[in-house]
């Protein structure tokens, strides 16, 4: 594994080349381009603030703000799963000519997403600076935050991009499976209002479940975290990360084969 992580390193500059690649192959043709980032969130926001806050009235207050916090998130690991999928299957061309670390390619569509989330955060700090939410130093974890969910989602990201060489229908169960992990996700509700014991639950067998509480504890609450609480989410993350590239390297080699 070290070797292959050395050799990763070595072919850092495919890796760029690569997310640019996506991220302009995103917005190819697009009229607003990249303002797409910002203008995307802000209109599920709308929609979700439309009917939890006058359709079907919820007494949470700044509702805008407190589903921004975990839309974006949600966004950033929906469009990387999604995405990363695919990146093997659909890059055959390449795998079948050229010799390069076959990880780069789910690595480049998570990073890339990686870079949309990070513009799409200027769209929450103006949510929040408008509803005057205060940030606390409890903000400072931002990044953390951010980097322990990027381990997450690269970890399924691999497993589920050498599902989708074996198994092509892999896309379109996860397409289903995404959907119904979204409602099961506290991103529109509190995670409070379910039963208790349903509660504790989702945060044990739901790991997004356990990010969107802390992008919501150190943004819209301002609160502190729960020591345990960061080194489980930790653990977790790390853990995907060393089964998925475990499984991914295990089975690389045949990928030219099979695609």
């Amino acid at each position: 594994m070290k070797q292959r992580i050395l050799e990763l390193v070595q072919y850092r500059e495919l890796v760029r080349n690569l997310v640019i690649r996506d991220i302009k192959l995103r917005y190819r043709n697009s009229v607003l381009g990249f303002v797409w980032c910002l203008g995307n969130p802000l209109l599920m926001m709308a929609v979700f603030t439309v009917v939890f806050t006058i359709l079907m009235p919820t007494n949470i207050p700044k509702y805008p703000v407190f589903i921004l916090c975990a839309l974006l998130p949600w966004n950033y690991f929906n469009t990387s799963i999604m995405g990363a999928i695919d990146s093997i299957v659909g890059n055959a061309h390449l795998i079948k000519k050229v010799y390069f670390p076959r990880e780069v390619l789910p690595l480049s569509i998570v990073l890339a997403n990686l870079v949309n989330f990070l513009l799409a955060l200027i769209v929450l700090f103006a949510m929040l600076f408008a509803f005057r939410v205060r940030l606390t130093l409890w903000a400072l974890y931002l990044p953390l935050i951010i980097i322990i969910q990027t381990i997450f989602t690269l970890g399924l990201a691999l497993i589920f991009a050498t599902l989708n060489v074996f198994y092509r229908d892999t896309k379109i169960i996860m397409e289903v499976g995404m959907l119904a992990w979204f409602f099961l996700t506290p991103i529109f509700y509190r995670i409070e209002d379910l039963v208790p014991q349903y509660a504790r639950l989702m945060y044990w067998v739901n790991p997004m479940a356990s990010f969107i509480s802390w992008y919501r504890i150190v943004l819209y609450y301002g609160t502190s975290m729960e020591p345990g609480f960061i080194f489980r989410t930790f653990v977790t993350s790390v853990i995907t990360l060393v089964v998925g590239y475990f499984v991914f390297t295990r089975y690389s080699p045949v990928f030219g084969e099979e695609v």
